[in-house]
């Protein structure tokens, strides 16, 4: 797992807004990165809303957020129309950034054991170090603990 204050690895991912992201092009703006196992499961779609709800806070305080699963591009865009959401997802098809991050790991579900995304949040600041980092998130009320730490940096 990434540790604190260690520069965030740098990336390029196709965006839902038409373009390629990446991280260190944002700089000085602080960046929130969630990563989530997949479109249009239940925690994955009340986290994306939950951001999506904010998401004009966190621009306020000057900080981009993008959500971050495997899932296509195609996917991605399906799931923002189904559920009317604002925050623009990344999609690492080929998980490199997942491996990166340290949010692709061994899971374990009704006793098989399988590789997946875990639910993690990492807020990135200006200089493009890592602030924060929550790890294995549980969804009700993580985005807003997510904007207070923006707005504590």
């Amino acid at each position: 797992m990434t540790e604190p204050l260690k520069t965030a690895p740098d990336f390029t991912l196709p965006s839902t807004q038409g373009t390629d992201v990446t991280l260190s092009d944002l700089r000085p703006a602080p960046v929130v990165l969630f990563f989530y196992p997949r479109d249009n499961t239940s925690g994955c779609t009340k986290e994306s809303i939950a951001f999506s709800e904010l998401l004009p806070e966190f621009e306020a305080a000057g900080a981009h957020v993008f959500g971050v699963s495997k899932d296509s591009l195609s996917s991605h865009d399906k799931f923002i129309a189904k559920q009317n959401l604002t925050v623009p997802l990344l999609s690492d098809e080929h998980g490199t950034v997942c491996e990166d991050f340290g949010v692709w790991t061994e899971k374990k579900m009704y006793g098989k054991t399988f590789m997946g995304i875990v639910r993690s949040t990492f807020l990135i600041n200006a200089d493009g170090t890592i602030a924060r980092h929550w790890p294995k998130v549980k969804v009700d009320g993580h985005a807003a603990e997510v904007l207070e730490a923006l707005k504590a940096l």
